[in-house]
């Protein structure tokens, strides 16, 4: 049986390193591997069905798109504008104002995106030229913007930690609250990074807010906060709702859709443009909703055969030191994070993971902020870097190179690492929240 799991598993290796769409590797691996099991090509199709019927049933169906909906309603309303703005004029005073307003406004629109790329895509456009125009060196801005934008994966709602609520069958609302800290702790490192190269390098950061950002117009500033407070408003009425039990995750999506609905209303969205939000969510979630059926077959399969005890002994012959079990989780993150998107590392390992940290006696909750944000530092790891290449897509900079915002993202991608270790080292920073106020 040992030989057949990592047989199967070896399949689907191959099946990725020759370019084989990841859903439907998993369904043909998982196929394969309950045919193999069961020696009946009926009863192993009866069972994949299940499974997949099982898996549309669940409301994650619907969080997910609401919760890309919401954000691509707050995206077209302009409103993502009136909160960069807002934050240049809270920070300008601080040296780098302008790099802490970008991670200010990342960290805010992350509360209602959830969805990192559109985070990159967004602020690129806003931020990255304010920057530039300034005087602020083109490195230290893209990877800002790049670096920046990985917090639409960790601060709540995160279509990351629905996935992984769903593999884990955790709380997706209690994934949400053990985030907010560490999301907090992240963003605080960002901004500190931004006003210590600022100090060190003034050349590279001049300390000057831009002017189309503060202009005192009256009827400027009202617009501004409109858009912004309205947004802080949507997140006060999700997350707190949420957090206080008034709503469930499912609910807080849709009322935070429909607030955003209305805010872009409000804001001159036009009918095209509701269009084109609805078909933008769509698109974005179509594909995560059919890797989730396939790792809903994955992980039937990977139970039926008893894969997860096969690899925890494997991992234990190595060491059963819990460091070094959780080094190996943690460098084999890493490396496929060099290679393929976040959601298939999720779907790919933490059936397999989850498990093992369970045994070796770490908190779920802990684990998977810890694995969120080890798997969120891929998105700025060459030669992969989705990230990377959302920023070179959408700057309005044809100097800029893929080379320039890797490097310009390293630092951002140190301290994604070490906050991930604080996490596991001190895990009641992911876990004080959830288990005192839900």
């Amino acid at each position: 049986m040992t030989l057949t799991i990592f047989g199967i598993l070896g399949l689907l290796m191959l099946f990725i390193l020759l370019g084989v769409h990841l859903a439907v590797a998993l369904g043909t691996v998982s196929f394969v591997g309950v045919y193999w099991m069961m020696g009946s090509f009926d009863i192993g199709l009866s069972i994949l069905s299940t499974t997949a019927y099982e898996a549309l049933r669940k409301d994650v169906f619907i969080i997910i798109p609401l919760f890309v909906l919401m954000g691509d309603f707050v995206s077209r309303s302009g409103s993502a504008n009136d909160l960069y703005a807002l934050c240049n004029r809270a920070f300008r005073r601080l040296p780098g104002c302008l790099g802490v307003a970008t991670v200010a406004g990342n960290a805010v629109f992350a509360a209602i995106t959830g969805v990192s790329i559109a985070a990159a895509a967004t602020f690129s456009r806003i931020a990255y030229p304010e920057m530039v125009a300034l005087g602020y060196d083109k490195r230290f801005s893209l990877g800002t913007v790049a670096g920046s934008a990985c917090l639409g994966m960790l601060i709540p709602p995160s279509i990351l930690m629905i996935v992984w609520a769903v593999l884990t069958e955790q709380s997706i609302g209690a994934l949400f609250i053990a985030g907010l800290i560490p999301g907090l702790i992240l963003a605080v490192a960002f901004c500190g990074y931004c006003v210590w190269y600022a100090i060190r390098n003034p050349e590279c950061a001049p300390m000057q807010a831009a002017p189309s950002l503060t202009d005192t117009d009256p009827a400027e500033l009202r617009r501004q906060s409109l858009g912004g407070l309205a947004i802080l408003g949507l997140i006060g009425v999700v997350i707190g709702g949420i957090w206080g039990g008034f709503l469930t995750p499912t609910e807080a999506a849709g009322f935070g859709t429909m607030g955003a609905f209305l805010l872009g209303l409000a804001k001159g969205m036009t009918r095209h443009d509701v269009l084109e939000a609805i078909y933008s969510a769509g698109r974005t979630t179509a594909p995560i909703m059919i890797l989730l059926i396939a790792a809903s077959m994955y992980s039937r399969f990977l139970a039926m055969g008893g894969a997860t005890q096969v690899i925890t002994d494997l991992l234990f012959s190595v060491s059963e030191n819990p460091a070094v079990v959780l080094g190996i989780i943690f460098t084999v993150w890493v490396l496929l994070g060099m290679f393929i998107d976040s959601t298939s590392i999720i779907l790919l390992t933490v059936p397999i993971f989850a498990p093992v940290a369970t045994t070796l006696g770490v908190d779920p909750l802990a684990f998977a902020i810890f694995g969120i944000l080890v798997i969120e530092a891929g998105l700025l790891t060459p030669p992969f870097g989705i990230l990377v290449f959302t920023v070179k897509a959408a700057v309005p900079d044809p100097d800029v190179t893929l080379g320039d915002i890797f490097r310009g993202a390293i630092p951002f991608w140190i301290l994604i690492l070490g906050v991930a270790v604080l996490v596991l080292v001190w895990p009641e920073l992911s876990t004080w929240l959830p288990y005192t106020f839900m």
